[in-house]
């Protein structure tokens, strides 16, 4: 089964989408066979993967039940569009509403080696779903003063995933995103994760820059846009395949690390 992991925030402009895009071509590079999954009505993932807006079915069909998961995929990811929304309101009304996603997923993840969620910004039944299909939960956190306690309200819903639904779901750590290590406000908030969460927040840290917006907007890799920066999603994923136990995939990334640090 795959190692399936939910990535959430619960403010938008965090980085989240970026994360699950760039961690899956991380991943896709060294072999691993990864599915990406659209959870935000948005479906600014979807874009980035430059899934055609007709694509259809769609995760809102799957969640729906007029599709399975495997039909939904196009090029590895069950994009999203904002009629997700609409199927979100339908889903609220029924019994086991909280299961649906990880029903749908059940004999896909037997097919991957890797499944990414990217959840909608914001907590609802969307997110929910998400974590209950997950066994780790990835937190995205932005470089601002509030973030301990956006990453605290994370976490609460994380535990209520795991207390209620899904018993076997483990926080895998908190990312913190765009952010400028030069400045002291970036170096103070990321010391402040630290103290409160210590080893939960990863060691990696990705930086701002104007070049995501770019990358995204020509639906092109920031591995390839600006490898540069794509040194520090490198570095990320190899903390993700540690704390998920894939320690042989961690080694396959090691050439590829080298090759940025050089």
């Amino acid at each position: 089964m795959a190692e399936t992991i939910a990535v959430l925030s619960l403010k938008g402009g965090t980085g989240k989408t970026t994360t699950v895009r760039t961690l899956t071509d991380v991943f896709r590079r060294i072999g691993l066979d990864v599915l990406a999954i659209d959870l935000d009505p948005q479906g600014n993932l979807s874009d980035y993967f430059d899934v055609a807006p007709d694509a259809t079915p769609t995760i809102a069909d799957v969640l729906g039940g007029q599709a399975k998961a495997k039909a939904a995929a196009h090029g590895g990811v069950i994009p999203a569009t904002p009629i997700l929304a609409e199927v979100e309101r339908t889903m609220s009304g029924k019994m086991g509403r909280e299961l649906v996603l990880r029903k749908a997923l059940k004999d896909v993840r037997k097919e991957h080696d890797l499944v990414l969620i990217d959840c909608p910004p914001a907590l609802g039944l969307l997110t929910v779903n998400g974590l209950v299909a997950a066994d780790w939960a990835l937190v995205s956190s932005e470089a601002q003063y509030f973030a301990l306690q956006g990453v605290e309200g994370a976490l609460e819903v994380v535990e209520q995933a795991k207390e209620f639904y899904n018993p076997d779901l483990e926080w895998l750590g908190v990312v913190m995103n765009i952010a400028d290590m030069r400045t002291v406000h970036s170096r103070d908030s990321y010391t402040a994760l630290r103290e409160h969460f210590g080893d939960h927040v990863f060691s990696t840290v990705i930086r701002a820059s104007i070049a995501y917006a770019e990358s995204a907007e020509k639906a092109t890799s920031i591995l390839d846009h600006r490898p540069d920066l794509g040194a520090d999603y490198m570095a990320l994923a190899a903390e993700v395949l540690e704390r998920v136990g894939l320690d042989g995939w961690r080694r396959k990334l090691e050439p590829l690390l080298a090759g940025t640090a050089a």
